[in-house]
């Protein structure tokens, strides 16, 4: 393959200058879901050189609604397997490092020391959320981190911000409660809705899944949350030249 060929289009609108800036940068996606699936695979064909993919479930039946990756042919694989197998098929010039375990308080620090131009938070769970966030802000590692896409049908009241800017999310609302506890006000920027949930769209579960309750989603919205995230990623990336 020619690698000038397949990002000539992305060269011509970024220059060549930033193009080789992203293929130098190492950015790191926590969660494979609807949200950090669409994230990281944008991020790939926008050229990122090095990428490292976090998240520990495999694909069900259920995901097939939303996320990039689940497919039927593609069932009870592991979401990290699948998508190095799918990044490389994009560019198989692509350095690409898979974690497939839970991500919470002990185990993220040692990976964030491996020294990441950008992370990606994609995590739907509350606690390894605030963990993940919290590290990133004790390294210094800059990070855009997704709040609640579920629940959600109307993309143009997606936001973006810093997280003390957050509002009209349930989901934020928690992250920031947890986040100010652990002296943390500002300095992570988020995308997130506005958009009113009712209490309907939620289910609750037995907590085996790390998860006390589940909603109900649509297809596109968080895939326009992760393309959010990932031009967050891209821009601030091509913005240090």
């Amino acid at each position: 393959m020619n690698e000038q060929e397949w990002t000539s289009r992305t060269e011509l609108l970024l220059t060549k200058q930033r193009q080789e800036i992203l293929k130098k940068c190492r950015v790191l996606i926590v969660g494979l879901g609807g949200v950090g699936g669409y994230a990281a695979e944008q991020l790939v064909r926008a050229g990122i050189g090095t990428i490292t993919l976090i998240d520990n479930d495999q694909i069900h039946l259920s995901n097939i609604n939303r996320q990039i990756i689940a497919l039927n042919s593609t069932l009870g694989i592991l979401k990290t397997e699948a998508f190095k197998t799918r990044f490389l098929d994009i560019n198989p010039t692509l350095n690409i490092d898979i974690i497939s375990l839970f991500v919470e308080g002990d185990n993220i620090l040692p990976i964030l020391q491996r020294g990441y131009d950008y992370v990606v938070d994609a995590i739907d769970t509350l606690t390894p959320k605030v963990d993940l966030l919290e590290a990133c802000i004790k390294t210094k590692t800059p990070v855009v981190s997704s709040m609640g896409s579920g629940g959600r049908m109307n993309p143009e009241q997606i936001k973006t911000g810093d997280i003390k800017e957050s509002h009209h999310c349930k989901f934020a609302y928690l992250v920031r409660k947890y986040l100010h506890r652990r002296g943390i006000f500002e300095g992570i920027k988020v995308v997130y809705s506005t958009e009113e949930v009712p209490e309907i769209v939620y289910l609750e579960t037995d907590g085996s899944n790390h998860k006390r309750t589940i909603v109900g989603t649509i297809s596109y919205m968080p895939a326009i949350f992760g393309c959010y995230c990932s031009s967050i990623v891209v821009r601030d990336l091509c913005a240090k030249t």
